[in-house]
């Protein structure tokens, strides 16, 4: 890859993960089948207009060199133990699983978190944000794995206008977490819900729950009220007061709703597909983030693509603004040792397909 085509991956990935406020929608929720697949979905949501969407095939010895805030390759070396299928804007892996069945991603994070100051001293452990998912999936096969390296790298920024971002990191055997800097810190919380938005922090996310504590799946039983009686006007009255809006506090809440109340399926590729469907109600349509009509982007949706990943069965799957179609990646499939590094566009057709439909 040229030094130029490095350079506007680089500015595109800043873009996407903070420069803009509208970019500051992701919602990620878990599910685990009866056959005991353990599985997690996300949303990644970018409204200022169409953002380069790729997946790359990643194979076993792969090099690179992280960027530092001089804009230059020169931080630490990582080399990719497992290989691993990233979807990824331009080159920066935003979502992605690896052949020893550990998926990571990251999540927009403004406001709250804050990482190491950048110090050159530390060039030879110092990693980019935009570059942590990478070196995760390429270096490790467990959570706890993860979490013993921690102490062994560096996470700054390359860009002083970017906000901040946190990671979701779950393996097969079922344990997630969250990873945050705050105050320079790495901070882990095990995800035991299995949801994640963006800011607040997590732990706050977690309490914010205890202020919906009325809401439960199901229809609500006609009661007495005053000299009335109260009856449920629709099914799902147990749900009122759900929040609709589109702020992660409220992502999150409904997320964890709609994650718990759904029902429990048979196969990992039922879960799958309810995973796609719970998404679905999360997607943002284009234009709800923008006052000023005359300047929404001409593109589909602000939920730009949604992914789902099987870390027991070890495939990911995906699906786009362009295109509803599920896509699936079998990494079971693919010889990492052998494989050259790949990197397609998530869409080589840029328009939602439309069919006739039969009549006879």
């Amino acid at each position: 890859m040229t030094m130029k085509k490095l350079t506007f991956s680089f500015v595109m990935m800043l873009a996407i993960v903070g420069i803009h406020t509208q970019a500051d929608s992701c919602t990620g929720i878990t599910l685990k089948s009866d056959d005991g697949a353990n599985i997690v979905a996300r949303t990644v949501e970018w409204a200022n207009g169409e953002s380069p969407s790729d997946y790359l095939i990643v194979p076993e010895g792969f090099e690179r060199q992280s960027m530092l805030p001089n804009g230059k390759r020169e931080g630490m070396k990582y080399s990719a133990f497992f290989g691993y299928v990233g979807l990824a804007s331009e080159d920066y892996v935003i979502e992605g699983l690896n052949e020893a069945g550990l998926s990571a991603g990251l999540f927009y994070f403004p406001k709250v978190g804050s990482y190491p100051k950048y110090d050159p001293e530390f060039n030879n452990v110092t990693i980019s944000d935009t570059e942590f998912v990478a070196w995760i999936l390429g270096s490790f096969e467990t959570v706890e794995d993860v979490i013993s390296a921690l102490s062994t790298v560096r996470v700054v920024s390359t860009d002083s206008r970017a906000e901040t971002l946190h990671w979701r990191v779950a393996d097969k055997y079922g344990r997630q977490i969250v990873i945050e800097y705050i105050n320079g810190i790495p901070m882990v919380n095990d995800n035991k819900l299995g949801v994640l938005t963006n800011s607040p922090a997590y732990d706050w996310h977690i309490t914010n729950l205890d202020n919906y504590i009325n809401l439960k799946p199901g229809t609500e039983s006609a009661h007495d009220f005053g000299n009335i009686k109260l009856s449920p006007i629709g099914h799902g009255s147990g749900m009122l007061g759900l929040p609709g809006d589109m702020t992660p506090p409220s992502r999150f809440v409904r997320a964890a709703f709609y994650q718990t109340s759904a029902p429990n399926l048979a196969t990992a590729e039922k879960a799958v597909e309810q995973a796609f469907v719970i998404l679905e109600a999360m997607t943002i349509p284009i234009g709800a983030q923008f006052s000023d009509k005359t300047k929404i982007p001409n593109i589909p949706s602000a939920t730009q693509w949604t992914s789902v990943t099987d870390m027991t069965n070890n495939r990911i799957y995906y699906t786009t603004m362009y295109n509803p179609i599920i896509r699936k990646f079998d990494l079971k499939e693919i010889d990492f040792s052998s494989v050259s590094y790949q990197q397609h566009p998530l869409d080589t057709i840029k328009m939602r397909p439309m069919i006739d439909a039969e009549v006879n």
